[in-house]
């Protein structure tokens, strides 16, 4: 026999690291930072019930008495000093989801499950004898299902998927990927807490759509759907589906078609919190949906809205959950599949929307799988939009939405952290550059300019009840822009709690007093805006005090405020407000133009001692990184806090966008893997937000070349002119044409708007929106690229969309064009030159000498920061040759 062939040389770029220095670790202390006005609360830091006490929220069937428990809790401390510095506030931690699952012996000492929450027993766990019990039921129903398949299988229909045995552990079946049914009775029994060594957290069987059989919510499909795992965003804008049908089918091909399995209970994890006797009484036959929105919509929302995040687990921005009697959904779109699995318990399911073979949405999930049922929601954590949809889409399934007189979280959750008490101050001219009394004025204009709205089966003139006479905001972000004022009640997002009322006679913020200064009371008096308690809006709508006409409120606005008014005494329009917001004056321009150049002078401090650090032989953990640059940020002049919560991710989580790390978790940042870090800091003047990705070793050519891949994507948005009308849908294509062209692509949105000491996420325009853009847009430029448990690499880039001057105007067309704000080099290490046009390589060079010119004066006395900037301008394209520690710098 012939010898075997030697194996074949290694790649030429597959070096790996190697370093004769010593591992060295930081000494790492966080105690002398300045602090900043955001006090940067993790939401994802172990939910933790903290000791303030919030009551529930009620809510009466009759409209005249809707009053919510919630919006009128009490302020038993005292308002802080508005000019000291902030103290810490409860954070949430979910330490009962992260305990391993407990013994037999324990079990039974604790008289047969968890009594951490004082609710008894819920599906059949907690009580002495209740383990048999339900045992005893489930082979009765077993023994009732098999008769069902039998008759089913002799008539040769199609057998729906049944639940397993509640015995058997979540993770013990699988259907066999190449049969249309399989059965789960095929498979032995087991008990879960027959396996010591399983994770509860676990769920190796990937995100399913699961059909059980239930008393509230009736399965009417026969063979569940594919839910594919894939990559998610941090961004709110979801890529088109033109855009996103390859990678979809990519994805969504790797997960086989598993029957739906009844999740399994366990005392240690979220049951507790999920079906606490007291949940059970009240939800009666009522399947619950918790959204994960406030009652103003917000995406980012306060600590004590965090509800849906308390009972599932799951810490994204995105996602619903649905409750009945017997199972547990978690509904969440791309962006987050992946994270999602390592998060929730296996207590929940997985459902993943916007897959090839799944829903779009959780509302087409739960419309498909309803059949004359209640869903119970809280009406005020449900927009008018989605209501009505909801509503005309259950009619003929014989199913309707229920609005229950207390929320079913707040019911368990009776340790909730209250709502916050930060002051609200006022935004200065010179950085609004617009007066609050004229943006009223305006906004009063507008609604005169309104025609008046007839009942579509009258064909009778205008009255004075068909005019639109006010407007009721509830956004919170529009509100805070309109009267020029910032707060600081849910994390990252300078905005407060508050409800606006606008009409041609008076403007009234619903506020709560402890809020409120006397200087921003005589500010308020100023622009002629009365004030009233937050709860008082209630009060006011039943009222009618307006007299008569219509309210204008938005698509977006509370279903309770709907409910209040009633269909004849509302109208809903488009948010005019956030049209207004999103197109940015001069001042805001020069105000956002200027911080991304201090953020880029923190962002290159931090490059270079990260860079050093790493090349000294430091190991350095994700979260070190992270929190390092948040330093070197609150040394910029008018620095409020972090945007958003820093992505520093390595490895594997570079593969997770919306990836945050944790002091705890103590993950070093690897040198044979791409880092990316996406964060950006809160300014008075600007809200930033860059990515950027770099590599501390040799990197491969598989990652070579996709980050050039998605460097052309950025390069092609980043050029692009476009003509007056074009709307962001139109360019995403633009961003994804070279990765398509090797088979590559990404889940999440190319780029979103963002706002001006406000939310990182602003709209209505986005590369996933079919709103044009207009000269005064400040959009961002991300795409990217996520190979699944490996890595992950994204650039991110601030945009302003502005005229451009062509040589010719077709018909007279006026175009357009981006300039970039973002001033932070991107490293060519990664970068393949043969891949480059002649035009990209310019505009790449272009870019980092520009940051050079922008960055240089500020960066006189950091001389490493200097010298890493100059190196990086000069720098050639591709690989330079190895130096110690795998990093080729001379640090004199």
């Amino acid at each position: 026999m012939a010898p075997p062939p030697p194996p074949p040389p290694p790649p030429p770029l597959c070096i790996p690291f190697i370093s004769k220095k010593k591992t060295r670790r930081l000494t790492y202390t966080e105690g002398n930072g300045t602090e900043s006005f955001n006090s940067q609360r993790s939401s994802i830091d172990r939910l933790e019930r903290a000791g303030s006490y919030s009551p529930t929220a009620t809510l009466t069937s009759r409209a005249e008495k809707l009053t919510f428990s919630t919006d009128t809790e009490s302020y038993y401390d005292a308002p802080r000093n508005f000019n000291q510095a902030r103290e810490d506030r409860p954070v949430l931690k979910r330490a009962n989801t992260t305990k391993e699952k407990p013994t037999p012996k324990a079990i039974t000492n604790n008289g047969g499950g968890s009594r951490k929450w004082g609710y008894g027993y819920g599906w059949g766990i907690g009580k002495k004898d209740k383990e048999k019990e339900r045992d005893r039921q489930m082979d009765v129903q077993q023994a009732r299902e098999e008769t069902l398949d039998l008759a089913m299988d002799s008539s040769q229909e199609t057998r729906p998927p049944m639940y397993q045995s509640p015995r058997g552990s979540a993770d013990t079946y699988h259907s066999n990927p190449h049969s249309d049914h399989s059965s789960p009775r095929s498979h032995p029994r087991s008990h879960p807490r027959s396996n010591p060594t399983a994770s509860p957290r676990s769920n190796p069987a990937g995100p399913e759509s699961i059909h059980p059989r239930s008393a509230s919510l009736s399965y009417t499909d026969a063979m569940p759907n594919n839910h594919s795992r894939s990559n998610h965003s941090r961004s709110n804008t979801t890529g088109s589906n033109a855009t996103q049908t390859t990678a979809n089918t990519k994805q969504s091909s790797k997960v086989s078609n598993n029957l739906a399995r009844r999740p399994t209970l366990y005392p240690s994890e979220s049951s507790s919190t999920l079906v606490g006797s007291a949940l059970e009484r009240k939800m009666n036959d009522v399947d619950s949906v918790i959204p994960s929105e406030d009652a103003h919509g917000s995406e980012y929302v306060a600590i004590n809205d965090k509800r849906r995040e308390w009972i599932s687990g799951f810490t994204g921005s995105a996602g619903v959950a649905v409750v009945s009697k017997t199972s547990a959904y978690l509904v969440t779109d791309s962006r987050y599949w992946l994270q999602a699995q390592r998060q929730i318990d296996r207590n929940w399911l997985l459902v993943a929307a916007g897959s090839v073979d799944g829903p779009k949405d959780w509302i087409e999930w739960l419309v498909d799988r309803a059949s004359e049922c209640r869903i119970g929601i809280d009406a005020r954590m449900l927009s008018h939009e989605k209501a009505v949809l909801l509503n005309n889409q259950l009619a003929p399934k014989r199913s309707k939405l229920y609005y229950p007189p207390q929320n079913f979280v707040d019911l368990i959750w009776k340790d909730k952290p209250s709502r916050s008490r930060e002051p609200v101050f006022v935004q200065p001219l010179k950085f609004t550059g617009m007066e609050a009394g004229a943006k009223i004025a305006q906004l009063r204009q507008w609604i005169q300019s309104q025609p008046p709205t007839l009942p579509s089966y009258t064909k009778r003139d205008a009255i004075a009840g068909d005019k639109q006479v006010c407007t009721l905001l509830s956004s919170l972000s529009s509100i805070a822009w309109l009267l020029n004022l910032r707060g600081d009640d849910i994390p990252f997002n300078p905005v407060f709690h508050s409800y606006l009322f606008v009409s041609a006679e008076q403007a009234i913020l619903f506020i709560e007093p402890a809020k409120v200064s006397a200087e921003v009371d005589d500010y308020l008096a100023s622009i002629g805006v009365q004030r009233q308690e937050y709860n008082a809006v209630w009060t006011f709508l039943r009222q009618k005090s307006w007299g008569e006409g219509r309210v204008i409120i938005c698509p977006q606005t509370s279903y309770a405020i709907s409910l209040m008014l009633t269909s004849l005494r509302y109208t809903v329009l488009p948010p005019i407000i956030e049209e207004w917001k999103a197109v940015k004056n001069q001042t805001e321009v020069e105000g956002m133009k200027a911080a991304y150049i201090r953020d880029g002078v923190a962002y290159v401090r931090w490059l270079a001692w990260l860079e050093y650090k790493m090349s000294q032989g430091y190991d350095i953990t994700e979260y070190e990184a992270a929190w390092r640059l948040t330093e070197f940020r609150r040394m910029g002049k008018y620095y409020m806090g972090l945007a958003y919560e820093n992505i520093s991710a390595t490895g594997k989580n570079a593969a997770l966008p919306h990836y945050t790390p944790h002091k705890s978790d103590e993950i070093m940042i690897r040198r044979d893997a791409p880092y990316l870090n996406d964060s950006g800091g809160q300014y008075r003047d600007g809200t930033c937000d860059t990515t950027r990705t770099i590599h501390f070793g040799r990197p491969t050519a598989e990652q070579c070349e996709a980050f050039t891949r998605v460097l052309q994507g950025h390069i092609a948005i980043d050029s692009a002119i476009f003509p007056e009308g074009t709307n962001g849908a139109q360019l995403d294509i633009l961003a994804r044409k070279a990765l398509w062209q090797d088979g590559l692509n990404y889940m999440h949105g190319t780029g979103h708007g963002f706002g001006s000491y406000l939310n990182v996420h602003e709209g209505p325009h986005g590369f996933s929106s079919q709103v044009p853009l207009v000269p005064g847009h400040v959009i961002t430029n991300e795409p990217g690229y996520y190979k699944e448990d490996a890595w992950g690499m994204r650039i991110e880039s601030a945009l302003f969309v502005k005229r451009i001057k062509t040589k010719g105007e077709f018909n007279g067309d006026i175009w357009l064009g981006f300039e970039r704000l973002t001033c932070v080099p991107i490293q060519t290490k990664m970068i393949k030159d043969s891949m480059l046009s002649k035009e990209e390589r310019q505009w790449l060079k272009d870019h980092n000498r520009r940051c050079l010119e922008k960055l240089e004066p500020y960066l006189r006395e950091d001389k490493r920061a200097l010298k890493w900037l100059r190196r990086e301008a000069e720098r050639s394209i591709g690989l330079a040759s190895p130096g110690p520690g795998g990093i080729s710098i001379d640090w004199d």
